[in-house]
């Protein structure tokens, strides 16, 4: 399974996600969408974060830890 979280600078609520995802035992990928706008125009996001999962924007913002849990082996 492949995890990506999109980012901006200074986002707050990226972090959060990104300490769900760690205590969830998951890996993932930051992509800074400000750096890649190839990743805008794939997952056209409009809050930052964005969660994709193997390739299909599954969240945008921070998701509940139990939608989240669905995702984790």
């Amino acid at each position: 399974m492949k995890v990506e979280v999109l980012t901006t600078p200074g986002c707050s609520n990226c972090k959060v996600l990104e300490k769900m995802l760690d205590n969830l035992g998951m890996s993932y990928d930051l992509i800074d969408v400000t750096e890649k706008s190839e990743y805008l125009e794939k997952y056209p996001i409009f809050t930052a974060p964005g969660l994709v999962i193997d390739g299909k924007l599954e969240f945008t913002g921070i998701p509940k830890i139990e939608d989240l849990k669905k995702f984790s082996r």
